[in-house]
C-alpha cells in the first residue's frame, strides 16, 4: 500500500511541474493541476496515516 501511495505522489508531483511548464493557460491545465494537488494530498496524507511509530 505504501509503495502505491508514493508512486501516486511522485506521478502527481510531475504531472504538476509538467502542468506548468509545458501547457499554456487553459481550463485543461487548472483541471490537471487541480487534480495532481488533490492526489498529492491524498497520498501524503495517506502515508502519513500509515507511518510506523519511531521507538523511543
Amino acid at each position: 500500500m505504501k509503495a502505491l501511495l508514493w508512486f501516486v505522489l511522485c506521478v502527481a508531483l510531475v504531472t504538476n511541474v509538467f502542468a506548468n511548464f509545458v501547457m499554456d493557460e487553459s481550463g485543461r491545465q487548472i483541471a490537471l493541476g487541480v487534480c495532481a494537488g488533490v492526489a498529492v494530498i491524498g497520498s501524503g496524507a495517506g502515508l502519513w496515516v500509515l507511518r510506523t511509530p519511531r521507538e523511543s
